[in-house]
């Protein structure tokens, strides 16, 4: 990989050969948190020296590094999440994923999710088709943190949940069509939702905050306080759906 190469394709390798890296890691003898720790801290390494040698005009912002506002000054920032699914890749499980985005002037422009186990990884320059929905909706949500209106919106709508752990793996999930709708409402990181929304927008999915507004990036504190991916053609009907639940 070379500087020349586009931000998209940078992406997409960046975080494959990431996830490969986890892959072999989680071959060997380390276990639980100390596998997840390990995991994050190899991963953070090459992904930030990789983004400083190929795009060393830019900011990055990554979950393992030490905050810098400094980056506030920068137009393009590069939002990096080495492993997101810590608990799940320590667990052995699947659902964990490589996230690698870029922002330029605080929306997402760029961006690649890898999920290793499953051996997949979707970037913004080739973007899946989308999938139809089910006739009974199903919503990817969190494992450990499941959005607070979860419950009476699918008492409300008829739907089913699914307990997921990784945005990545959550947004993957709707790409392939075993999901419809993927929703978070409680904080999260600019590094959790900036390579998920990137490849679902590139896609053609909605994007937005559960209030149906957008998502913004490079802010003081990098927050994302909820999301919403889903059809663009069911987006009305879940925002009204939501709304008197917030």
């Amino acid at each position: 990989m070379t500087s020349s190469h586009s931000d998209a394709e940078l992406a997409r390798h960046l975080a494959h050969a990431a996830g490969q890296m986890l892959l072999e890691l989680r071959s060997g003898p380390a276990e639980g948190k100390a596998l997840g720790a390990e995991g994050d801290r190899i991963s953070n390494a090459f992904l930030v020296a990789e983004l400083r040698r190929l795009r060393p005009d830019d900011a990055i912002l990554s979950e393992e590094e030490a905050p810098d506002l400094a980056r506030l000054q920068y137009r393009r920032v590069w939002l990096v999440d080495p492993l997101d699914g810590t608990r799940e890749y320590g667990e052995r499980r699947d659902d964990w994923a490589v996230h690698v985005a870029l922002s330029i002037d605080g929306c997402i422009a760029d961006g690649a999710v890898t999920q290793p186990a499953l051996n997949q990884t979707i970037c913004t320059q080739h973007p899946p088709a989308l999938h139809p929905e089910a006739a009974r909706l199903r919503i990817v949500v969190s494992r450990s943190r499941p959005a607070a209106c979860a419950d009476a919106l699918a008492a409300s709508i008829g739907c089913e949940l699914v307990p997921m752990g990784s945005a990545g793996a959550k947004t993957l999930a709707v790409l392939r069509g075993e999901a419809d709708v993927y929703l978070h409402q409680g904080d999260m990181h600019e590094w959790d939702s900036g390579a998920p929304a990137a490849v679902a927008q590139a896609s053609g999915l909605w994007v937005s905050r559960v209030d149906g507004s957008p998502l913004v990036f490079n802010q003081p504190r990098p927050l994302t306080p909820d999301i919403l991916i889903c059809h663009p053609g069911r987006a009305p009907a879940l925002l009204a759906a939501i709304a008197p639940l917030l």
